[in-house]
């Protein structure tokens, strides 16, 4: 059954006429009259009674009319249904972020998504870097800010943000004048370490590179309690300057030498991404080029 047939049939209910129907459609008659007929032939009884310029519909016209209106009600439910699930996506978006980008960059491009998508839910979670990579894995997260790591599978990966690291030091400390902290400033110095891994692995290396041997006499996972710790004075400690800045805490940043590149990559599950996965990436980006950070 001719869709563009159906079209027409309503047309000629609404305007009571064929002559009528095409000049509202600006097309002409005679290929109205075509179609209603053809409708006819496939349907198998008449739809209109034909008069003067006027077609009055029979019952069997005004029976099929209903049903035609029905499958219209329900064209529409599936347009509408379209429309949501372009705007707002099937479900919650799920994003898992590691800390330092939980608290300002992240939140910031959820803003403005939000803004633009008024109903769309987002479901934030700040596991541990290996969970993150298993959840994008196995898709069950859509999107992923987290710390490279080898030997993960069925997950696209970008570089999204580069930093180098600083030294956290207490403010008012001699050190906090100088422009940037060097290895061997921190000789004799008491160091708060964070958790194992690939970074403070790097730090020590850099202590080593200089035949120091640092003094860690405590340690603390996040940047956010190591900096806690060196606000009282417990230590200098060398960390990620995305989530130390913004930090209300009585310390000072300086750039640490030598530099250490700390890289965060966007990961997503090996599928096409979600339309709002996508918008979120997009909003992500602009977030971190406000911000003045660099792309990986």
């Amino acid at each position: 059954m001719n869709p563009a047939h159906l079209d027409l049939f309503g047309a000629v209910l609404r305007h009571g006429g064929m002559t009528r129907a095409a000049d509202a459609l600006g097309i002409g008659q005679p290929h109205v009259s075509r179609a209603v007929a053809q409708l006819e032939r496939e349907l198998g009884f008449p739809l209109f009674v034909r008069g003067h310029g006027s077609a009055t519909p029979t019952p069997e016209g005004a029976a099929f009319a209903r049903e035609v209106e029905r499958t219209h009600a329900g064209l529409d439910h599936l347009r509408e249904a379209a429309r949501r699930i372009r705007e707002v996506g099937s479900g919650p978006l799920r994003v898992a972020c590691q800390p330092s980008l939980a608290a300002r960059l992240l939140p910031r491009a959820i803003g403005r998504l939000h803004a633009a998508h008024p109903g769309a839910r987002v479901a934030v979670h700040v596991p541990a870097p290996d969970t993150i990579w298993s959840w994008a894995a196995s898709d069950q997260c859509d999107l992923g800010l987290v710390r490279p790591r080898p030997g993960h599978a069925g997950v696209v990966a970008e570089p999204f943000l580069t930093v180098d690291a600083v030294c956290a030091l207490p403010r008012g400390h001699p050190l906090a004048a100088r422009r940037a902290i060097a290895v061997h400033d921190l000789a004799e110095a008491a160091l708060i370490a964070g958790a194992a891994g690939a970074f403070q692995d790097a730090v020590e290396a850099a202590f080593r590179a200089a035949g120091l041997a640092p003094r860690f006499g405590m340690s603390a996972q996040y940047t956010a309690a190591r900096c806690g710790l060196v606000a009282e004075g417990l230590g200098f400690a060398v960390v990620d300057p995305v989530a130390a800045r913004g930090l209300a805490l009585p310390i000072v940043l300086r750039p640490f030498r030598p530099s250490l590149p700390i890289a965060t990559l966007l990961i997503r599950p090996a599928r096409p991404p979600a339309i709002l996965a996508e918008r979120l990436i997009g909003f992500l980006r602009e977030a971190r080029d406000a911000e003045g950070f660099a792309a990986g």
